[in-house]
């Protein structure tokens, strides 16, 4: 693998793709310690540190902190993170199935997909500006850190500077869109998911740090666990059903076209990590519901019961709903995303057949029958990897930021396999040895 690395670097092209590749990050990295104007460093950090370990935030900001690469809580410029343009990519992605004009959009190609890319950062900018304008009024408030006492903001008075803040944090998610493009086009691997990857990464060495100034052992344990579910995650992502598929031959004019066997690669985790993000995002609503609707006076029932079960991720209640909304958005995501009969009539549009079935609907319904069997094991995994941080959470009272866990490791395993892959093309294009094997 040092070899193949020190060939990349030693083919021009590939090296300069891979040094932009890293400035890129490095400013992107940059931007998220660069305090937004309008911050009282002194005290935000402050309330940062008190906070870090702070079971209760990290339990309402836990998504939105890891997809900003510990960048929200700084109030950073880059504090919103890739958050906005995930969400709203999710957006749209739903949208397409809904609105017969999107849909459209989506069958047309290349121009189509271009046109729906423009919605999704439009969507974006909006977002951006809902997201910064809310957590500008928590930290105005106090309640970015509710058992701080310091104002985190210079002026919280100042009208014109709450803009400004506001104007500042969706500009930088309108720069952080600008970079991934970067580098899905001049650098290596898709550029969202390289920026997703590093902020991941980004709160690692610090997780790690304090679980070993904590205890050594648990770092030990740890560590272990981490290696163990790093290779049963990269077996799980890399592993796929592959349908054949046989093309018949055909006469056009005066040639014989066809007559080739190919296949259609179906993998176990067919949805990616989308689900994990529904099924969290949904869970975050009962918290904002009892923070709107709590009353200490006149305690409403539901709220009370929502507020002792679906709040805290220790609670027994709150991990089925969990794992439960996993599998069930696994399931709907793959059913939005791959459609069978879509895939039957092309196969029989340009003479395809599975063998042993016959073209048409019969090949739709074989690829339903497969697909809904195959996704059983992926909801199920997706659940468990999902759940570790929890269990670990009420089991050992670890952090809410468990660094081997849930979302980080599923976005950390499968970028980091794509993009080796697209770097180990490039290599191959070459004559040379790339990093899988």
């Amino acid at each position: 693998m040092l070899t193949a690395f020190t060939r990349a670097f030693r083919t021009p092209d590939l090296r300069k793709k891979l040094l932009f590749t890293l400035g890129i990050i490095a400013l992107f990295r940059l931007g998220s310690v660069l305090p937004t104007p309008g911050v009282h460093v002194q005290n935000l950090a402050a309330c940062f540190a008190q906070a870090r370990n702070d079971a209760t935030t990290g339990n309402i900001y836990g998504m939105v902190q890891l997809f900003s690469g510990g960048a929200l809580l700084k109030l950073s410029v880059f504090a919103l993170g890739i958050m906005p343009y995930i969400t709203a990519s999710i957006i749209l992605q739903l949208l397409v199935v809904v609105i017969p004009r999107l849909e459209a959009l989506k069958k047309e190609g290349q121009a189509g997909q271009t046109k729906i890319t423009q919605y999704t950062r439009y969507l974006t900018i909006g977002l951006g500006v809902l997201q910064s304008t809310a957590f500008i009024a928590l930290a105005r408030s106090g309640q970015l850190f509710p058992n701080c006492q310091q104002d985190v903001l210079l002026d919280p008075d100042n009208v014109f500077m709450i803009i400004t803040m506001v104007i500042i944090m969706t500009a930088g998610t309108s720069v952080i869109m600008w970079l991934g493009e970067l580098i899905t086009d001049r650098g290596v691997g898709n550029g969202m998911s390289i920026l997703i990857f590093t902020q991941v990464i980004a709160v690692f060495p610090s997780e790690l740090s304090n679980i070993f100034s904590a205890n050594k052992f648990t770092f030990a344990v740890v560590m272990v666990v981490g290696i163990f579910m790093i290779a049963a995650v990269v077996f799980v992502e890399q592993a796929q059903r592959r349908i054949p598929v046989q093309y018949a031959k055909r006469m056009v004019g005066r040639r014989m076209y066809g007559g080739t066997a190919t296949y259609i690669p179906l993998k176990v985790n067919q949805a990616g990590i989308i689900p994990v993000i529904f099924a969290s995002s949904l869970l975050y609503l009962p918290q904002l519901l009892t923070s709107l609707f709590a009353n200490a006076e006149n305690p409403n029932a539901v709220v009370q019961w929502i507020s002792a079960n679906l709040t805290k991720g220790d609670h027994p209640t709150y991990m089925v709903t969990f794992f439960l909304l996993i599998v069930f958005f696994t399931y709907f995501y793959v059913s939005i995303t791959f459609n069978p009969t879509e895939v039957a009539d092309n196969m029989k549009k340009y003479g395809g057949f599975i063998p042993g079935i016959r073209p048409g609907r019969p090949t739709a319904e074989y690829l339903n029958y497969v697909l809904t069997r195959l996704t059983a094991p992926g909801a199920l995994y997706l659940g468990l990897i999902a759940m570790i941080p929890i269990v670990a959470l009420a089991i050992a009272g670890a952090s809410q930021n468990f660094p081997f866990g849930g979302t980080s490791i599923l976005i950390m395993v499968g970028v980091g396999l794509d993009t080796v892959k697209q770097i180990e093309s490039q290599l191959q294009q070459r004559n040379y040895e790339g990093f899988l094997r």
